[in-house]
């Protein structure tokens, strides 16, 4: 298991508390133990705003749920529930020491509204920052919900130093369907997370799916709902519950909380281009200088120092969010002051600098700045209309081809030369090894604690692993106690 450090200083580069960090490293855990039980990796499809954040935009809300639709209706059984979940985390346990006790494990099995059966569960887990009260995530799983297009196989995103080299792959919800079920919700329930939502989902233009296919995704989504596709003004209605819960229910899932009514004001254009096909055509990207090539990665592994690394996590927030940025910047000459800047586009130089393409709200024009030389990014609540193409967020699902310019390799390239657009390969889902299998588990006891682990093979040899009463345990061999079968 990672170290409290590391979750430590990952909350403090983010702007975010530590323990909704924790979460979102438990869950990228539970969603990897998950896929690696063979009993459901082919059944269990995972859905929801977690599934936006994990496996599409990882400069998305920090979500705090597992939502799933699942092809096999006999798994929601308590009992079966109970039996596989305690098998995932001793494999979770055995993988990185990250504890789920199963003792803690709750899954309540009920009917839902459409007379099918449904399950809500909780998992508690015990992490590197965890309270004496472990936090709990939580489980919602159904078996009716009609999936209108084919699943994908995604790798999740899992920022974390104990992330295996192959990384963990899920079976997701494709994006449009994805975008269609947030959609219905807002149609349904009105709530701020669901606004946010569809509005970032609509900002990424090059994710953006064609709007027929949305419209139909939705249009099946909600019939099976029995409500009708959702207009504009059937919303209205509903803005003063939704502006008054705004902060309340999302400003623990964001570095800095943008303004309601920049989401509000962006679901017009967002209905023109849904029921009519018609969207305002975006802006262009900022001319390429010679030899620069743009910087877009799902994961920015850049050679810049951590300092820099950390606030050009802000930056990219930001710039996802349209809000304006605070930077504090120190120029060629040493002297140092802060700028307001509207945050487009990174990009690498033919020297190998890293620069920051922005607009100086302050001086009113285009500048660019060296990310080495920035010394602190604050997020602030002013919006921006961009007025370039915002090319700092990631192009969107990793099935979608991204885009990377270059500038042309004319005599009379430069800052007005025509760019090339080479399309990339789609990135190769990685997937999870499962060590669950048939045959013999044998029961190993560690010597030291008493602690029993389940192994398929006969290894006696233990990982980092904390006593029954949670505190760590030096014992690295055990002993077979008893083989199951």
């Amino acid at each position: 298991m990672i170290d409290r450090r590391e979750i430590l200083d990952l909350a403090a580069t983010l702007s975010l508390t530590p323990h909704v960090v924790e979460k979102d490293y438990a869950l990228g855990w539970a969603l990897a133990g998950i896929y690696a039980h063979p009993e459901l990796a082919p059944s269990w499809v995972f859905k929801g705003g977690t599934c936006l954040k994990k496996c599409y935009f990882e400069t998305y809300r920090f979500s705090e749920d597992l939502d799933f639709t699942l092809k096999d209706e006999s798994q929601l059984d308590e009992a079966f529930l109970r039996r596989v979940f305690g098998e995932i985390a001793e494999w979770i346990y055995e993988q990185c020491g990250l504890e789920f006790p199963a003792d803690l494990q709750r899954f309540d099995i009920f009917t839902n509204p459409r007379g099918s059966i449904s399950c809500q569960g909780k998992l508690a887990y015990r992490g590197p920052v965890s309270p004496r009260s472990p936090p709990r995530i939580k489980l919602d799983l159904t078996a009716d919900e009609r999936l209108v297009l084919p699943p994908v196989q995604m790798p999740i995103f899992h920022p974390y130093s104990d992330a295996p080299d192959g990384g963990f792959t899920v079976l997701a919800y494709a994006y449009e369907e994805a975008f269609g079920e947030k959609v219905r919700a807002l149609a349904e329930r009105t709530r701020p997370r669901d606004l946010y939502d569809v509005i970032n989902l609509f900002r990424n233009t090059e994710a953006r799916p064609a709007a027929a296919v949305l419209l139909d995704v939705l249009r099946q989504k909600c019939e099976f709902k029995g409500i009708q596709v959702p207009k504009l003004g059937d919303l209205a209605a509903h803005r003063g519950d939704l502006v008054g819960a705004w902060g309340q229910m999302l400003e623990h899932q964001l570095p800095s909380l943008p303004p309601v009514e920049s989401f509000w004001d962006a679901l017009p254009a967002f209905f023109d281009w849904l029921l009519g096909g018609a969207a305002a055509p975006a802006p262009a990207a900022y001319q390429l200088g010679r030899g620069e090539t743009v910087i877009r990665e799902r994961t920015l592994r850049i050679p810049v120092g951590g300092r820099a690394q950390s606030h050009l996590e802000v930056i990219r927030f930001a710039a996802a969010n349209r809000l304006c940025v605070e930077l504090d910047y120190m120029d060629e000459r040493g002297r140092r002051r802060s700028r307001l800047i509207e945050p487009y586009s990174l990009r690498r130089t033919s020297e190998n600098n890293i620069i920051l393409h922005a607009w100086n709200i302050d001086s009113d024009g285009h500048r660019s700045y060296r990310v080495d030389r920035i010394q602190g990014a604050r997020t602030t609540n002013q919006t921006f209309a961009p007025r370039y193409d915002v090319e700092l967020t990631p192009s969107g699902p990793v099935s979608i081809p991204q885009i990377e310019r270059r500038s042309g390799d004319s005599a009379g390239g430069g800052w007005g030369a025509t760019p090339v657009r080479p399309a990339r390969a789609p990135r190769r889902a990685v997937r999870t090894t499962s060590s669950f299998s048939s045959g013999p588990t044998y029961v190993y006891q560690c010597g030291m604690c008493g602690k029993k682990f389940n192994r398929k093979t006969m290894d006696g040899r233990l990982n980092k692993h904390k006593a029954p009463g949670g505190f760590p345990c030096g014992g690295r061999m055990g002993f077979l106690v008893d083989t199951k079968y």
